[in-house]
């Protein structure tokens, strides 16, 4: 095994460890998993789906897109909008901060645990191209594994809230996110379909 090679499985070994620890736990392939470790395999495998050689630092990013998130939860912001981004923007550069750290300790030069940590913390979508990848990543991964679940969650959302959320999920989407979205939606229950053809058919999406 090469030092690269090396270094890499050293830096996913450690975020798969502290997302391991994840009280919190959902179904992945017929089993129980701690959520943010079955999550970061989901993010792992939509990468390799859009990005079939993707660099180190993406696979390292993807891994760590919610390292040890239960840490930080979202209860411990008031409610409302405002704070609700400043919990995402908390949670990105803590998630960040871990990744680089995890990269140090695994003989990664501070250059590049710097770059991981910026494409975390999402300071620069639509710039830079790693950051939108990751971005990309996570919305399909939300589409698939989660926007169901939160549907029936968020009972009490009307329309107009559904159709704003939809929208902002595929504003922060590539056209490659697009097509990949477009794809998946095939596949979805009807009501969601019927509510994501809503949503971009306004001339404005």
């Amino acid at each position: 095994m090469t030092t690269t090679d090396s270094r890499l499985q050293c830096a996913l070994a450690s975020i798969d460890a502290a997302n391991k620890a994840d009280p919190n736990q959902e179904s992945f392939d017929n089993e129980r998993l701690p959520k943010e470790y079955a999550y970061s395999l989901h993010m792992t495998r939509w990468l390799f789906e859009l990005e079939s050689d993707p660099f180190e630092r993406m696979q390292i990013a993807c891994r760590a897109q919610h390292i040890e998130r239960w840490t930080m939860p979202r209860k411990d912001y008031p409610e409302g909008r405002k704070a609700y981004y400043q919990w995402r923007q908390a949670c990105g550069r803590m998630h960040g901060r871990r990744a680089a750290e995890i990269m140090a300790d695994c003989g990664y030069p501070k250059e590049e645990c710097d770059r991981v940590e910026t494409i975390l913390t999402k300071r620069e979508l639509r710039q830079d191209a790693d950051t939108q990848l990751l971005e990309d990543v996570a919305c399909m991964v939300f589409l698939e594994r989660y926007f169901a679940d939160f549907y029936e969650e968020k009972a009490d959302y009307d329309r107009e809230k559904w159709l704003r959320i939809v929208r902002r999920t595929w504003g922060k989407m590539s056209p490659r996110g697009h097509e990949a979205a477009l794809k998946l939606a095939e596949g979805m229950p009807a009501h969601l379909l019927e509510l994501l053809q809503e949503a971009l058919a306004e001339p404005d999406v």
